[in-house]
């Protein structure tokens, strides 16, 4: 027997159990690390002390792998795994996906389209009336009425296609183990209501009298107005502090919200992770390959949740929320130094990070005594007055274990908010990122330039990345080190026309980005710009926003963000021309492509020597790309 939790039945024979009280179940394979929501969850209720059996990706065509534990005491738990798994399985395109980090050996194919649906669904087939919770990103973001962009049409909450009893939303620790005592305590399912962080449905009859009311789900299917209005209502209550309680009739059920867990303390997050994980995936994997998705954070550190930069196009704060929690120093250098003294250790921690990297405190005092702003951004489109920026406790930190024993360097890789550095009125922090934790690149997201498309994306305005490269690439400089800018670009967003595209590939060529990959904007179900997109409406403001659905139009639109790409250059001219920027066609500086030519024969040989000598430009350049060099 190792460490990790039961996945057959010799495991839980070895154990000791006749039974598990809970099986949970995951979309992914199964890896022990706290990076993963199922880790986690199963390591915080083992800790509580129940007895959880582990069933990754069950094949969904058969009963065999569901009757594996046989009947659970209390229940089975249920969940996706770390993202969607539509998400998973398709591109912005909706063309399949090829490969899967969160399966073995990196193959797609192990999980089903809309797992948690099918998970549960079977379960009910074999086991009847059992307790089913359902948890997670994909139960957490389509717990109400939502737009399915796969579908292109709206689906009910997920609750009530599941056929699941309750649905933890957001981060679930502690609405699951009150949920386990319950259940353990004789407590019937249907009976479990005032749990925070849960939904749960009821006959209309029943519908309490507390909170706010969305616009039923057959409303919001009749009309885009009452879907926008509902958006609204779900985004301004995912408050802890000030949050209420939503319902929204489906039919003659009521689903009811009750309002978002309360975040756990310091000292409660510091306990989750100090669990014992294996921090790796079941050695039952090594034969296909592994698990990919583990590389990238087998030697990270997460030291924060929340994010209150809140983008709109982003599931964070409709998920995890704004309000920021932070592990303390203590328990992230524990950690640190955990990674050393793993066997196959570098001398190098890959992140110290989050959702928001330099995020370690609310973003204002006042968020203890009212919760977070209705209907405000704290970041965009310039920063609140009342904002607190101060990177002194994340910057001791990173000091603290870039000078452990063993440690090489300590990078920062997840995303950075840079309008927040810029707010910072003190520089230590920014040059001591450049100079110690930048690893030749640092990644950053303006998104966009058009102020029109960056508002509806609930971003800054591009003044604050051009400030922030300037010093960027000064600090670099000062330090004798040659650093890249990587920008992440979106193409395509609500809001976004042919028009401010074009301002964006001229933006581009101005600061002198080649972009190898440019992000089509994704409609994934919980955001408010997945609202723009559906409705065409600000849900914010009522007011109708451009949406760009067509196909063709989608590819003009990233084909002017790679304008110099030879291969784009048909694209590039029709979309010019539909832009009415006709002007940017021809030979000059100012161009951005040049325009058609039907070669002569007497200079097909010239047009082939300079097609050789720019391949060969390419290579010794280092061929196109998004990296920023100063």
């Amino acid at each position: 027997m190792n460490g990790f939790l039961p996945v057959s039945k010799e495991d839980m024979t070895a154990r000791g159990w006749d039974c598990a009280d809970f099986v949970y179940v995951s979309g992914d394979a199964y890896v022990d690390h706290p990076s993963f929501g199922a880790s986690i969850i199963t390591r915080v209720l083992e800790n509580a002390g129940f007895r959880v059996a582990f069933l990754a990706q069950p094949d969904w065509r058969s009963d065999r792998d569901f009757t594996r534990f046989g009947r659970p005491r209390l229940g089975f738990l249920v969940s996706s795994g770390n993202i969607d798994s539509m998400v998973a399985h398709y591109t912005a395109a909706k063309k399949k996906r090829s490969d899967d980090a969160y399966s073995p050996g990196g193959k797609a194919g192990f999980r089903p389209d809309r797992a948690v649906i099918v998970y549960c669904n079977k379960i009910r087939e074999i086991y009847g009336d059992i307790p089913i919770v359902i948890g997670g990103l994909e139960a957490s973001l389509r717990r109400f009425a939502h737009y399915d962009y796969w579908d292109d049409k709206i689906r009910r909450s997920i609750l009530f296609d599941s056929q699941a009893d309750l649905l933890s939303f957001g981060m679930g620790e502690r609405s699951m183990v009150e949920i386990a005592k319950l259940l353990d305590e004789g407590v019937p399912v249907s009976d479990i209501r005032d749990v925070r962080g849960t939904c749960y449905s009821v006959d209309v009859r029943e519908t309490p009298y507390i909170g706010a009311e969305c616009p039923s789900f057959e409303n919001v299917c009749n009309s885009k107005k009452e879907y926008a209005v509902s958006c609204r209502i779900q985004q301004d209550e995912q408050d802890f502090f000030r949050g209420k309680a939503i319902k929204q009739r489906h039919g003659n059920r009521m689903l009811v919200q009750n309002p978002p867990a309360i975040p756990l303390s310091q000292e409660e997050l510091d306990e989750v992770y100090a669990l014992p994980y294996m921090r790796t995936y079941h050695p039952m994997y090594e034969k296909d390959g592994g698990i990919p998705g583990i590389e990238e954070v087998r030697f990270s550190v997460s030291h924060n949740r929340g994010c209150f930069g809140a983008c709109n196009f982003c599931s964070l704060a409709f998920h995890q929320g704004r309000y920021i929690t932070t592990r303390s120093k203590d328990s992230v250098v524990a950690e640190a130094k955990l990674l050393t003294e793993l066997p196959d250790f570098k001398g190098y921690i890959h992140d110290i990070g989050g959702p928001t990297a330099n995020f370690r405190h609310p973003s204002c005092k006042g968020q203890e005594q009212r919760g977070l702003c209705k209907g405000k951004k704290c970041l965009a489109p310039t920063p609140c007055p009342n904002l607190r920026s101060d990177h002194t406790e994340y910057l001791d930190i990173l000091r603290t274990v870039r000078a452990l024993p063993k440690v090489k360097k300590v990078f920062v890789r997840s995303g950075i908010r840079y309008d927040y550095m810029l707010a910072d009125k003190d520089d230590t922090f920014f040059r001591e990122l450049v100079a110690h934790h930048v690893s030749g690149q640092l990644k950053v997201a303006p998104e966009h330039c058009s102020a029109a498309v960056l508002d509806k994306m609930g971003k800054p305005h591009i003044e604050a990345y051009v400030e922030f490269s300037k010093k960027y690439f000064s600090f670099s400089k000062k330090e004798g080190k040659e650093q890249y800018l990587v920008p992440y670009l979106m193409s395509s967003h609500p809001g976004s026309t042919l028009k401010d595209a074009v301002e964006l590939a001229l933006f581009l060529k101005k600061i002198g980005i080649r972009p190898e990959q440019v992000q089509d904007f994704y409609p994934t179900p919980g955001t408010v710009s997945t609202c723009m997109f559906y409705t065409g409406l600000d849900p914010y403001t009522m007011k109708e926003v451009y949406v760009a659905k067509d196909p063709h139009e989608k590819a003009l639109q990233r084909a002017l963000l790679q304008y110099f790409d030879p291969r784009k250059k048909e694209l590039v001219i029709e979309a010019l021309r539909k832009a009415g920027r006709s002007d940017l066609i021809g030979n000059s500086d100012k161009c951005l492509v040049r325009a058609a030519q039907k070669p002569s024969t007497s200079n097909i040989k010239n047009n082939r020597y300079d097609g050789n000598r720019g391949r060969r430009n390419e290579k010794k350049t280092g061929g196109r790309n998004n990296k920023v060099r100063k």
